[in-house]
């Protein structure tokens, strides 16, 4: 039998990755590409330093780039600024390193004190660039041990949103995304019964449709450009129907503006608790399969991205189901419906790119394919995702504080979920819980609830009856022990005498124990032991164990030799009182 088809046709050429860095000592320009396609060239010719250093620097900063070690720009651009820092202070100094190996414990520890590390700018400077350098298997072993000295993290400023300012900026996100979904399911509607001929040919509304049907095809209305070449308006057969040529009578019909995307970036943040990168590069959440056919209650995967965390671990997916109005699923169906337009226009001419996030800018070009600038990928006027200068800028429109996306995942994850979002637990309990305000105050009633049932607890395993050589005149004998006070017992009203179960003797500070309880209370611990042998372990915790705490107490009191002696001397009428007692007979 021969084998079913053929060997694929090698290239006339091997592969060869692009390269970073090129092999020509001289050249010191390092070209960082992600894999979403941003690319950007660092010049390390331009670092004040030796050139020998400039080269070193320029391979460390190419390894980052090339194993995976870095997955943004974002990333080897704060990088980039950091070197320059440290090139800067460098020159200052009065013999700079001339290469990795001239370094020297004093000029590193230099470096370090000029840092004020107090805060996240000169903290992320000493870490970041040490962490580098010590990629250089050349590094003085005298600077690694400066470098490896304990540098104290600086203290979160950052807080969670209080109650007010959380639902105030929800309100706000609601009512930018709110009125974007109306005015889009509104025009969309108009355009669905357009395209099933609702609409007699020639009418208005066959126009605004025909209009629709352009723009969710081309991404504007047609327009024509003026004699100078300069400005293009809208054709005014269409502006007429529509209502100008403004953006708002023209393509914000079916598309939303980037900040509306932002104030939707903002809702999907408070709703999940994701971090920004993770929200803006989110993909288009699927509807699990067959949800919604028969119960009208959707199911939808959203699949999310964590660069930072170690292999293996960057992707995690979620369930979310559409319950109705107000629900997380909803949120997730209303981006769906507002984006839809604008994502099929990007779906039709960049079809690798799968974004849930899209929007449309002010400009007018059209793209057959997905260019990025920076790390903002751009598909003709379209632009994908939900960046942090965006939310900045719509934050600032609204009256709002800034670091909206940052302290509300804070806000979300700390305060009202209370469980790590895409971290590990120490991560969220080091970086985002202990240092939050709003945790420390909740805490407070927790750690109090939980010391009074620590107390509480001892009180009940701790022998408080207390140990007497003899039985005292005028005390009443018990089933355990004799007692002192039996009109006045703290577990019954005062004057009622004690109702209390004679095991709880042990546990009562009227009650005396005296040589002759030993032997019984020896039994009874022995009878205890023997119930655990034989009863369900929650049965026997909730009726039994504080009863043996207490007896295991009063044995390392009284020590070893005295409890075997005691053993000695049980009578038949020990016994038969725990029996009674153990049966209930003594509980009326």
């Amino acid at each position: 039998m021969s084998r079913r088809g053929s060997k694929a046709t090698l290239p006339m050429t091997p592969f060869r990755r692009p390269a970073v860095l090129g092999e020509d000592p001289s050249d010191v320009v390092v070209c960082h590409t992600t894999k979403q396609g941003a690319t950007r060239a660092y010049d390390f010719g331009q670092l004040p330093m030796a050139a020998a250093m400039q080269r070193s620097l320029a391979l460390l900063f190419a390894a980052k780039c090339t194993n995976g070690s870095w997955n943004s720009l974002k990333t080897s651009m704060g990088t980039w600024r950091h070197l320059h820092a440290l090139g800067r202070f460098w020159a200052g100094q009065e013999t700079p390193p001339g290469d990795v190996p001239d370094l020297t414990a004093g000029v590193w520890s230099a470096w370090r004190l000029s840092r004020n590390t107090r805060t996240e700018n000169g903290y992320n400077q000493v870490m970041v660039t040490q962490l580098l350098l010590r990629g250089d298997s050349r590094l003085p072993m005298e600077v690694r041990a400066v470098m490896a000295r304990r540098l104290p993290e600086p203290k979160v400023q950052e807080m969670a949103f209080a109650p007010d300012e959380f639902r105030e900026i929800k309100a706000a996100a609601r009512r930018t995304f709110r009125s974007a979904l109306l005015r889009i399911r509104q025009n969309t509607g108009h355009l669905d019964a357009w395209r099933n001929g609702d609409f007699a040919q020639g009418s208005r509304e066959w126009v605004v449709g025909e209009a629709l049907d352009l723009l969710a095809r081309t991404g504007d209305v047609p327009r024509r450009t003026s004699a100078n070449g300069r400005t293009r308006t809208v054709v005014p057969h269409y502006a007429e129907v529509l209502g100008g040529g403004r953006p708002d009578h023209t393509w914000k019909r079916l598309f939303l503006t980037r900040l509306e995307t932002a104030a939707l970036g903002v809702l999907l943040v408070t709703e999940f608790g994701f971090n920004g990168a993770t929200m803006s590069e989110m993909s288009v959440p699927r509807a699990v399969p067959d949800s919604g056919e028969k119960s009208g209650v959707r199911v939808y995967r959203l699949e999310l991205e964590k660069r930072r965390r170690h292999a293996g671990h960057h992707f995690e997916s979620r369930n979310i189901t559409d319950h109705g109005a107000d629900t997380a699923g909803r949120l997730i169906s209303d981006a769906l419906e507002a984006t839809a337009p604008a994502r099929a226009y990007v779906a039709d001419r960049a079809p690798a790119v799968d974004r849930l996030l899209v929007w449309r800018g002010q400009g007018n070009k059209s793209s057959a394919a997905a260019n990025v600038v920076g790390e903002l990928i751009r598909v003709g006027p379209f632009g994908l995702g939900a960046d942090t200068h965006a939310v900045a800028l719509w934050a600032q429109e609204q009256g709002l504080p800034g670091k909206v996306l940052r302290r509300g995942r804070k806000t979300v994850n700390v305060v009202h979920r209370r469980e790590p979002g895409q971290n590990t637990q120490d991560t969220h309990d080091r970086v985002y819980v202990l240092p939050e305000p709003q945790a420390q105050q909740a805490a407070a009633e927790v750690i109090a609830d939980g010391v009074n049932d620590a107390v509480e607890a001892a009180r009940r395993s701790v022998l408080r009856a207390r140990l007497a050589d003899a039985p005292r005149s005028g005390d009443q004998e018990t089933a355990t022990a004799s007692c002192s006070d039996f009109e006045h017992s703290p577990f019954t009203p005062p004057g009622a005498g004690c109702g209390a179960s004679f095991l709880l003797c042990t546990a009562c500070p009227n009650a005396r124990i005296a040589p002759v309880h030993h032997p019984r209370l020896v039994h009874l611990h022995a009878a205890l032991e023997n119930l655990r042998s034989v009863l369900d372990p929650a049965a026997w915790n909730a009726d039994w164990y504080d009863a043996h705490a207490r007896l295991e107490d009063l044995r390392q009191r009284l020590g070893t030799e005295v409890w075997k002696r005691a053993q000695q001397h049980v009578s038949d009428l020990d016994r038969q009182i725990l029996d009674s007692l153990l049966n209930g007979y003594f509980d009326s």
